[in-house]
């Protein structure tokens, strides 16, 4: 009964999906079909298990033959094109033998992850229709590069700090998080103003976006306010950014936890100030910002060389000059502090660093990672500009290691 029940509810909820598509244009599958269809699976695979697997055979030929049979009619005989109806009715059928088979809860997930899909539909076609063909091939060539390279590296740990299998699938994750901030920042950043497009950049780039956004005021002065709120965005942006890092890093949460309260003081002291600054100080009208794609070979490439540069480098500092030779890592931010935040958690996760240390080292990361938008604003920004984020970023800065030396006073007290 059991069995049962999850294939009907797994039916229903495919179905449903189904039935409001029918809004919109004919179906050719509800409810009721899904639901059948879920069931007769389960029923297949009971009915295998007594008179062996070619019944499951003659069944799965037949709802093969019925789904090419919709896709004829639908095609040939009401001039729509798609296929998404009868692959999805014979998803259905197979997640129903998997439920007789006794694998409930991955036919429940796979059902789950579908449904999303199908309901998803405009915005999965809109997400797609804001790439470039030049994107779209990077993303391919990264994720099948990434994906060939990730079953046949060796999944050992040399000079007992690098794992490379590991270190592959932490540059998947992290360019898939950046890239989701890009697409974003592509659809709605230059369109919607400064702000937009410094919040979203920072979880991309923030030092690039910072390097853009400062290239504005020196082309017209009087933009030199809303560039610092943009600026100031961006580093919150890529303060967030490194917290979901080292929890992604450190699944348990050690190095997040101690990392969290001094840098929450220098997120709060940045979102003050940004607020002190009225709202006509963002623009509706931005300009394109010019950031690569992180799903590309190259920009992945930086990445993994700079935190495994950096992972190596903190190892032998460490055991040259101690805790002291750690927290000098941290400069490595000027250049990327997502690779410093990654390194020196994955230090932590492998027993050659305490906490502590990953989580002191990862937050100086950070501030110096903001002091650099001071440096940014000089190179790229205008006179007026460079004197706002002198200021402004000075003040956060000081909030940050006073907040950085408070805490460790505490939790060493403790």
């Amino acid at each position: 009964m059991t069995k049962l029940a999850i294939a009907f509810l797994i039916g229903i909820m495919v179905g449903i999906e189904r039935e409001h598509r029918g809004i919109e244009h004919e179906i050719f599958a509800g409810v009721r079909t899904y639901s059948i269809t879920c069931i007769t699976g389960m029923l297949t695979a009971f009915v295998s298990e007594i008179t062996g697997p070619g019944f499951i055979y003659v069944a799965a030929l037949f709802f093969g033959a019925i789904c090419c049979i919709i896709t004829y009619a639908k095609i040939f005989l009401f001039n729509r094109i798609g296929v998404t109806s009868p692959i999805s009715l014979f998803f259905i059928f197979v997640m129903g033998i998997l439920v007789g088979y006794d694998y409930g809860l991955f036919a429940i997930i796979s059902s789950i992850v579908v449904a999303f899909l199908l309901i998803q539909k405009k915005p999965l076609h809109q997400f797609a229709g804001n790439l470039t063909k030049e994107e779209l091939y990077n993303a391919v060539q990264f994720l099948a590069v990434a994906f060939i390279l990730y079953p046949v590296m060796p999944d050992i740990e040399y000079y007992g700090v690098l794992n490379l299998r590991s270190a592959i699938l932490i540059v998947i994750l992290v360019s898939l998080i950046s890239f989701l901030s890009y697409v974003l920042l592509r659809k709605f950043g230059t369109k919607r103003g400064i702000c937009y497009s410094g919040f979203l950049g920072g979880f991309v780039n923030s030092e690039a976006t910072a390097a853009a956004l400062a290239g504005l005021s020196k082309r017209v002065e009087e933009m030199a306010d809303p560039v610092l709120t943009g600026i100031l965005l961006c580093n919150i942006s890529m303060l967030i950014r490194n917290l979901v890092l080292a929890l992604i890093v450190d699944p348990t949460g050690q190095t997040t936890l101690l990392m969290l309260p001094p840098q929450i003081v220098i997120i709060l002291a940045s979102v003050t100030i940004a607020l002190k600054y009225n709202k006509k100080f963002c623009p509706i009208d931005g300009e394109e910002l010019k950031i690569e794609s992180p799903f590309s070979l190259g920009q992945a490439f930086k990445f993994g060389f700079a935190f495994t540069v950096i992972l190596i480098v903190g190892s032998f500092a460490y055991k040259i000059a101690g805790t002291a030779g750690i927290y000098v890592t941290a400069l490595g931010a000027l250049v990327s502090s997502s690779g410093v935040i990654v390194s020196v958690t994955l230090l932590a996760v492998s027993g050659n660093i305490s906490y502590a240390t990953a989580a002191n080292t990862a937050v100086l990361a950070s501030l110096i990672s903001t002091i650099n938008k001071i440096l940014l604003s000089k190179i790229s920004g205008s006179p007026s500009l460079y004197a706002l984020t002198k200021k402004t970023f000075g003040i956060i800065t000081v909030f940050g290691v006073l907040a950085l030396l408070l805490w460790n006073f505490v939790w060493n007290g403790v």
